[in-house]
Formats: structure tokens, C-alpha cells, sequence
């Protein structure tokens, strides 16, 4: 069994939700990565960088970031529909955009949710949050030139695109804001959260 380390409503929760749809049995073990804490310090062990999602397979292995853990589990689990197969046309496509969300969009909460670390006036700090935001609808515009007509992201099935999306398009600045500049990604990670297993998962992490 797999032990995800992770915390409400991060980036483990896309983990969490695709182990969810392949049958992927895990533990699951809360962190809050910004306090000092016993579940902190067994996360650095593994993780120096202390992120999460961070899994730790049955044999030990250590798998860190998350599209590294989507695809790595997908391979696990060969026949799922959860993404094209290799050879099929559509598969350049999903791992372009697959890749896309931790390599353009993740870095802004990297930055943005602190902005203390990469400068130290106040109003700089406010100036660069803003720009991370901006940067972030940018990116999501992008996205949505890149969209076709089917309900998902790449066409009429549902796939780990619009489970990851269903996440990070809750976070700064939120569905709204992003809905302005990315109408059917945002429709695309809607009808993601609907599924049973995917809102089950949404359910625990994002409640109040």
C-alpha cells in the first residue's frame, strides 16, 4: 500500500483522487508543511524540500512531484482511460498540457503565496503577488486556446487534465476570475469535480 504525504486541499489532493479512480489503495498522512511538527520532520527525511505530495511506494521508493506520482501511477495501471495511451495521437497532447500546470502555473503559488521570501518590501511583496496572479490568468487564457469543443480537455472523456485542473483552478484567484479568461476549462473541471469518486475526494479536502 501507498502512503501519500499530503495536506487538505494541495497538490496531494489530485494524487489522492486519481489513486481514487485507479482503485490505488494509501494511507494517507496530514502535514501542515509550515509548522514544526513529528509528521513535518518524517516528511523532510524523505522530502528536503518539504512538499508535498511526496509517496512513498511499498518497497520504500520516495516519488516526489505530483505529475511525476499522476504518471508513475497511470503506468501502474495500464488500460485506464484516465489518459490517452502511448501511441495513441492524443498522448502528445495530454502530456504538453499534463506537464504545463506544475512547470507554468504551480511556480506562481511558489511565489506568490510568499512573497517575503524573494522580497522584503511590503509593497513590493503586494506588487509581485499581483504579478503572480496576473501571470497565473495568462496562463489559464493559454489553456483555453488550446481547448477543442468536447466537455473535457481532450474531448469527450474525462482524463487526469481535468482532475487537475478541478484543483488548482480553486486556488488564488479562484474559479471566477479564471472562468473570465477560461470559460471551458473551467466548465472542463467543473463536471470533473461532479464525479462521485473525484468529489468524494474534494469533499474531505476542501471542507471547511
Amino acid at each position: 500500500m501507498l502512503t501519500i504525504h499530503g495536506c487538505k486541499g494541495c497538490g496531494s489532493t489530485v494524487v489522492e483522487a486519481v489513486c481514487e479512480l485507479l482503485g490505488e489503495k494509501y494511507n494517507r498522512i496530514e502535514v501542515n508543511y509550515d509548522k514544526p511538527s513529528p509528521e513535518r520532520d518524517a516528511l523532510k527525511a524523505l522530502n528536503p524540500l518539504v512538499q508535498v505530495p511526496t509517496v512513498v511506494t511499498e518497497d520504500g521508493t520516495v516519488i516526489t512531484e505530483s505529475v511525476a506520482i499522476i504518471l508513475w501511477l497511470l503506468e501502474r495501471h495500464p488500460g485506464s482511460d484516465l489518459a490517452p495511451p502511448p501511441g495513441d495521437p492524443l498522448r502528445p497532447v495530454f502530456l504538453r498540457k499534463l506537464v504545463f500546470f506544475p512547470s507554468a502555473i504551480y511556480p506562481m503559488y511558489t511565489v506568490g503565496d510568499f512573497p517575503a521570501r524573494w522580497v522584503k518590501d511590503e509593497a513590493a511583496q503586494a506588487e509581485l503577488k499581483e504579478a503572480t496572479v496576473q501571470r497565473t490568468l495568462s496562463c489559464w487564457g493559454t489553456i483555453e486556446a488550446s481547448l477543442g469543443e468536447g466537455p473535457f480537455f481532450l474531448g469527450q472523456k474525462m482524463t487526469v487534465l481535468d482532475v487537475y485542473a478541478a484543483v488548482i483552478s480553486r486556488w488564488r484567484p479562484g474559479r471566477e476570475r479564471i472562468r473570465a479568461v477560461a470559460p471551458k476549462a473551467v466548465a472542463a473541471a467543473e463536471r470533473a469535480e461532479k464525479h462521485p469518486v473525484v468529489a468524494a475526494v474534494f469533499a474531505r479536502n476542501f471542507s471547511e
